[in-house]
This record gives C-alpha cells, sequence and structure tokens, in this order.
C-alpha cells in the first residue's frame, strides 16, 4: 500500500509530498510503515488510515528516515496510533527520527513513550526484544 499527495494550502506553492507506505516482513510478525515529507495537520489522514489497518501485526515499526517535518498533529496521531496498539497487545516502535522529528519528540517528552531505534535495520534486527519503558534509545 502507498499513498501520497501533493499539498497546496492558502494559494501558495505546493507543500512537500506526503508519502506512506505499508509493507509486511515475512516471519517476523512485523509490518512497517515507511513515513516520508512532511507531516502535519493538512496531510495526517493517509498516516491514521494506514495505522487504522494495521490490525494483524505484533510489532508495527514506523520508519520515519524520510520524514522531514512533523507537527503536533502529526505526533498525536503516532501517540494515538501506540495507545491502539498496547491496548491491543501489539507493540508500535520507531525508527530513522531526523533531527527536526527528534527534536519535536525530545521537546514534548514523546520519545519516554516510544522504543525509538537509530535505523530501520537497527529495529528489524531486534524484533525479538520486548518493548518497554523510556526512549530506547541504542545511539
Amino acid at each position: 500500500m502507498r499513498e501520497e499527495g501533493l499539498v497546496t494550502g492558502g494559494g501558495g506553492p505546493p507543500r512537500s509530498r506526503f508519502t506512506v507506505e505499508v509493507r509486511s516482513v515475512p516471519g517476523a510478525d512485523t509490518d512497517v510503515v515507511r513515513v516520508g515529507g512532511e507531516l502535519d495537520h493538512d496531510t495526517v489522514a493517509p498516516l491514521r488510515d494506514a495505522m487504522a489497518e494495521r490490525v494483524g501485526a505484533g510489532r508495527i515499526v514506523v520508519d520515519c528516515s524520510a520524514l522531514d517535518f512533523c507537527d503536533s498533529s502529526g505526533l498525536n496521531a503516532l501517540l494515538k496510533a501506540r495507545l491502539r496498539a498496547t491496548e491491543a497487545g501489539r507493540r508500535l516502535e520507531l525508527a530513522g527520527l531526523r533531527p527536526p522529528v527528534d527534536r519535536l519528540f525530545e521537546i514534548t517528552g514523546a520519545q519516554a513513550v516510544f522504543r525509538v531505534y537509530a535505523t530501520l535495520g537497527e529495529a528489524l534486527a531486534e524484533s525479538g526484544r520486548e518493548s518497554g519503558g523510556g526512549d530506547g534509545r541504542d545511539d
């Protein structure tokens, strides 16, 4: 599944594309949700839809390595998705936070509720590890 769109607003120039791609990792009971571009109030709907469809995986890893920007709407969508996953007995983890997005998680304290990996490869290598509190960073 791949969703993307060119977002315009206020008659100004088009902004960055926001993309969401979902794939299952064979034999790992893991779905990878790759997001890219700018995640904000105008672009959050495809992410919410993709996260709502992730009902089968035991683990969801959101790959943020192509995410250039995230505002409070995007953060809220990720926090709600994590809550729903936890209530369903699943884990939602993040990988590849780039500096602007990582800063949002740092200043809001959201990194304390997500396990965050430096790269998607590290997240997938830890597929058997239990998710817990704290930021889970392996910097």
